[in-house]
């Protein structure tokens, strides 16, 4: 079990990238979150298999269509943060 903190930036609020991530993250079976932080990142949380969070962790580098990924930060997180879903906010 994996868990980890993503912080996105370039232009990901206002293109569909925390939805896109919600589909992403229930594709690969992730519990989570994906929230806008106000210096117009998006913070990532996933919780699941290694395998599927590095699988998340690819995708977050292109981002949906409309979206331009710059930088993509990892960190290591506490998979208690989670939850039992993945959820938007």
């Amino acid at each position: 079990m994996s868990a980890a903190r993503f912080v996105v930036r370039g232009k990901v609020q206002g293109v569909w990238f925390r939805a896109s991530t919600r589909e992403q993250a229930g594709a690969l079976g992730l519990r989570g979150h994906a929230h806008n932080r106000e210096d117009g990142s998006v913070e990532v949380l996933a919780v699941g298999t290694d395998d599927s969070v590095e699988a998340l962790a690819g995708w977050l580098r292109l981002g949906p269509s409309g979206a331009r990924v710059d930088t993509v930060e990892r960190s290591t997180a506490d998979e208690s943060e989670a939850g039992e879903s993945f959820r938007i906010g």
